[in-house]
C-alpha cells in the first residue's frame, strides 16, 4: 500500500477521514465539513454510541452538500494519549474502515491537536505505518476467495501542515513496517516451503540491502563441533543450517550487538512427539529466527549507524531412524555436555551452540536471544506478555522501556542457582531439562546462560506473543513478527 503525505487541502470527492477527540470534539477540518453539510456530522454523532474514543470509526455518506463525499469520522482518543501506539492503531482503524466499504483510495485530513508528545509530522508517520502494517495478510495460497472478501485500500494520502517533514519522518520507519511484513510471511509459511534450506535463501535477500550473509551447512557446522544444534536436525532429511548476518552501520572499531534467533522450521518434537492436534503451528517455532532476520532486515534498511550481527540456528526436529534419542549425550560446542531427556526441548540446544558462537567469533556488546522457547512461559504469562530473562539489569530495563513503546510487552522473570541446580545430570555436565515439572522456561533460561560465558545476556521466551489467533491492533491475526519493532526500538532508543 502506498502512503502519501501532502500539504492541506479539501478533497471534493472520494472517501474522506476526520478527526474527534473523546466527546466527540471535532477537529477543525470536521468542523468544516461540519458546517458545509449543515450539521451533518453533529448529528451523526448524536445519533448514535460513536463518541471519538480511540479506535472507533463512523462512515457519513454523502452528507447534504457533499453529495460526492463519503466521510469517515475517526476516533482519536484524549490528546495526551497520542502516543506512538495509539497513532498507529488509529492508522490500522482508517484502514479497515476503508477496506470494510471497499475502497482503494482514502484521504485522511490530519489536524494539529494540542497535547501529547509528539510533533505533527512524527503523528502523521506514525498513522501512516499503522495503516501500513495493518493493510497485510497472509493469503498468497487462497485461490477461490471471494472478492468481497479481500482488502481494497491501496493508497492513503494524509493531508495536513509540514508533509515534507512527515515524509522524512515516515521514511525512517517504513524500513520497519516492510521487515515486519518480511518476517510474518517467513513465520506463515508452511513448513514444506520454509525449511533450513529456504529459510537460508531467504536470509541472503538481506544482502540487497548491505546485509553480509553467510550460511554453514553441516560440514562446517561439524567441524566448529556443533554437536549440540545438530543432534536436533539429525532426524530430519532437511540439511541444518547457522546464518550469520552483519550490518555494518558504523565504525570498523565499534563492537557489535548481537542478536541470535531460534529457526526451528517445524517442530514435531521428534522422537519425544508432540500430540497431533495444533501440531500445524509448530510452522513459527522458527519465530525467534524470523524475528532477528527482521530486525536486520529493519536495521539495514533504515541505515542504523550500528554495528549489528544476527545469528540464527536453522534446523528441523523430526523423528526417524536416524532422530536423536532421549538419553543420547550431545558435546556442544562450548565443550560441554549434555544429557537429552526430552527432544522436544530441542530449540535451547540449537541456542546453545548459536550463542557461544556468537560471543566466541564477535565479541559483542551483549547477546539477545529470541525464540519460541516454552509452553511454561504461556502458563506465567498467557498471551499478553514475552518473558524476559537477563543477566544485565541496564539491559533488561532497555528492553522492556522499547516494548512498551511498541507494544511488543515483556516480564521480567527470576534467574537464580536453584533453579540452575535442577539441570544437573548424573551422566553429563546437564541435562537439556529438570526432573520436576515446574518453572520449565525458568530452567530453559538457567541452561542458556551457560552457553553467554559471561557476556551481558537477554532471552525472551515469545511462546505466547509470536502468533496471535484474534490480532493485535492494528495488525490482524497471524504471525506478530514480535521482536522486530521492539529490538529496532531498542537500537534506536539506546545505541544509535
Amino acid at each position: 500500500m502506498k502512503i502519501a503525505f501532502a500539504d492541506a487541502r479539501l478533497p471534493s470527492k472520494g472517501a474522506l477521514a476526520v478527526m474527534v477527540l473523546e466527546g466527540g470534539k471535532l477537529t477543525s477540518s470536521a468542523k468544516s465539513l461540519d458546517k458545509s453539510s449543515d450539521g451533518a456530522l453533529s448529528r451523526a454523532i448524536k445519533a448514535g454510541r460513536f463518541d471519538g474514543k480511540a479506535g472507533q470509526t463512523l462512515w457519513v455518506f454523502a452528507p447534504a452538500g457533499l453529495d460526492k463525499l463519503s466521510i469517515l469520522l475517526l476516533g482519536m482518543g484524549a490528546p495526551k494519549s497520542l502516543d506512538i501506539m495509539a497513532l498507529r492503531k488509529a492508522g490500522g482503524a482508517l484502514a479497515r474502515a476503508a477496506n470494510a466499504e471497499g475502497f482503494a483510495e482514502l484521504t485522511l485530513m490530519l489536524d494539529a491537536i494540542a497535547g501529547g508528545k509528539l510533533e505533527i509530522a512524527d503523528r502523521a508517520a506514525e498513522i501512516g505505518y499503522g495503516a501500513r502494517v495493518a493493510r497485510y495478510r497472509f493469503d498468497r495460497y487462497l485461490t477461490k476467495e471471494p472478492q468481497e472478501k479481500k482488502p481494497t485500500l491501496e493508497h492513503l494520502s494524509i493531508h495536513m501542515k509540514s508533509a515534507v517533514a512527515a515524509r522524512r519522518a515516515f521514511s525512517s520507519i517504513e524500513p520497519v513496517a516492510e521487515a515486519v511484513d518480511f518476517t510474518r510471511n517467513l513465520v506463515s509459511e508452511p513448513g514444506n516451503v520454509i525449511y533450513p534450506e529456504t529459510l537460508a535463501k531467504e536470509c541472503k535477500k538481506l544482502s540487497e540491502l548491505g546485509v553480509d550473509v553467510e550460511v554453514m551447512g553441516e560440514k562446517r557446522l561439524a567441524s566448529l563441533g556443533m554437536g549440540a544444534l545438530l543432534g536436533v536436525g539429525q532426524g530430519s532429511a532437511r540439511e541444518s543450517q547457522l546464518v550469520v548476518m552483519q550490518w555494518n552501520g558504523s565504525t570498523k572499531s565499534a563492537q557489535p550487538l548481537a542478536f541470535i534467533g531460534k529457526g526451528v522450521t517445524f517442530d514435531t518434537g521428534g522422537i519425544s512427539i508432540k500430540p497431533s492436534a495444533g501440531m500445524q503451528d509448530m510452522k513459527w517455532d522458527m519465530g525467534g529466527a524470523g524475528a532477528v532476520i527482521g530486525a536486520m532486515h529493519a536495521l539495514a534498511g533504515r541505515k542504523a549507524k550500528v554495528n549489528a550481527v544476527g545469528v540464527v540456528g536453522l534446523v528441523e526436529n523430526m523423528p526417524s531412524g536416524t532422530a536423536q534419542r532421549p538419553g543420547d549425550i550431545v558435546r556442544s560446542m562450548s565443550g560441554q555436555t549434555i544429557e537429552v531427556l526430552n527432544t522436544d526441548a530441542e530449540g535451547r540446544l540449537v541456542l546453545a551452540d548459536a550463542l557461544w558462537y556468537t560471543q566466541d567469533r564477535f565479541k559483542p556488546q551483549f547477546m539477545i536471544d529470541l525464540a519460541t522457547l516454552t509452553g511454561a512461559i504461556m502458563v506465567a504469562l498467557g498471551q499478553v506478555y514475552g518473558g524476559l530473562y537477563a543477566s544485565d539489569d541496564k539491559l533488561a530495563k532497555q528492553l522492556a522501556a522499547a516494548g512498551e513503546t511498541v507494544d511488543e510487552l515483556l516480564w521480567r522473570m527470576p534467574l537464580a542457582d536453584a533453579y540452575d541446580k535442577q539441570l544437573e545430570s548424573p551422566a553429563a555436565d546437564m541435562a537439556n531439562i529438570s526432573a520436576g515439572r515446574w518453572g520449565g522456561s525458568i530452567t530453559a533460561a538457567q541452561f542458556l546462560q551457560r552457553f553467554t560465558n559471561d557476556v551481558p545476556w537477554a532471552h525472551l521466551d515469545i511462546a505466547g506473543v509470536a502468533w496471535s489467533e484474534k490480532g493485535k491492533a492494528p495488525m490482524a491475526k497471524g504471525s506478530t513478527a514480535f521482536g522486530v519493532q521492539l529490538l529496532d526500538r531498542f537500537v534506536r532508543d539506546n545505541y544509535e
